[in-house]
């Protein structure tokens, strides 16, 4: 098979990463692996590359960002290309759409209504033309829409947010902060009766109100948790580096040597980034 000069040709842009791909695909000279897959396979590197690009941007990994990007795109071209072979659709056919939608959404910056407006209105307007869009295809729930394939927490916050639109939601974050002393108290109840299928159930019910809490706080949960992962997975390879430096791996410590060696590190950031130590209870001291 002739080679199509556009795969070497590094100026050639998207072009030559949609022929790359529809090479990869090629049934008979194509990859193997890249062959077998469909949409369903390829589904969940998708996700991945989209978290990889989110983990960059939390770690300010500028330098890593353009190959996550760069990977995040080549999922798109793959599904396109599979949705080509299969006659739904072509990659040009999603960045129609993509740019079609972009401009109907954005009515004050391509059409004729004013840029007048805050970021608030904006966002109501935004909202608007989505709902209608929604009724277009005969989506008419107020939940309908929302994938039911995203990640829990995120979910969770779409689903609130969109029951919040039509007036289902508590007027401010102190009902959420009482519904949370209600439903922990609630799991303490379940965990002392021992049932497992009513503890999975209540603890569900905490993480829903807390993300509730994080919504009307302006939080978006997915966000913070990743934060606060990233936090302890820096804390814990500082302790794990401390022990090593003592002969020690975490097996051979204990929790109290660990857990003052935690204090340490975290006492040393709030330090660097200026901030006062935590005052402990006196049942921590």
């Amino acid at each position: 098979m002739a080679e199509n000069p556009l795969i070497h040709d590094t100026d050639a842009g998207i072009e030559r990463l949609l022929e790359i791909m529809r090479r990869l695909r090629d049934p008979d000279t194509g990859c193997p692996w890249d062959i077998e897959q469909d949409f369903a396979t390829i589904a969940p590197y998708t996700i991945e590359e989209a978290y990889e690009v989110a983990d960059a941007i939390e770690r300010q990994a500028w330098d890593e960002l353009k190959g996550e990007l760069g990977d995040l795109l080549f999922q798109s071209v793959f599904h396109a290309q599979m949705a080509e072979e299969a006659g739904h659709f072509t990659f040009q056919d999603v960045v129609r759409t993509m740019a079609d939608k972009m401009v109907a959404r954005h009515p004050h910056v391509f059409g004729d209504e004013s840029r007048d407006k805050s970021a608030e209105q904006q966002t109501r307007d935004w909202e608007a033309i989505k709902a209608a869009e929604r009724a277009g295809k005969e989506q008419k729930g107020a939940l309908d829409g929302v994938a039911a394939n995203l990640p829990a927490l995120l979910r969770a916050y779409k689903l609130q947010k969109r029951a919040a639109r039509v007036g289902f939601d508590w007027p401010h974050a102190g009902h959420v902060l009482d519904k949370i002393a209600e439903e922990a108290a609630e799991l303490t109840e379940a965990r002392d009766k021992m049932d497992a299928d009513a503890l999975e159930d209540e603890f569900g019910d905490l993480l829903f109100v807390m993300v509730n809490l994080g919504r009307h706080l302006g939080i978006e949960p997915e966000a913070a948790l990743r934060r606060t992962n990233a936090k302890f997975t820096r804390r814990f390879t500082k302790i794990e580096e401390r022990l090593a430096e003592r002969g020690k791996t975490p097996e051979q410590s204990t929790l109290e040597e660990m857990d003052a060696l935690w204090d340490e590190v975290k006492a040393e950031e709030h330090a660097a980034n200026g901030k006062l130590p935590p005052v402990k209870a006196a049942s921590d001291a």
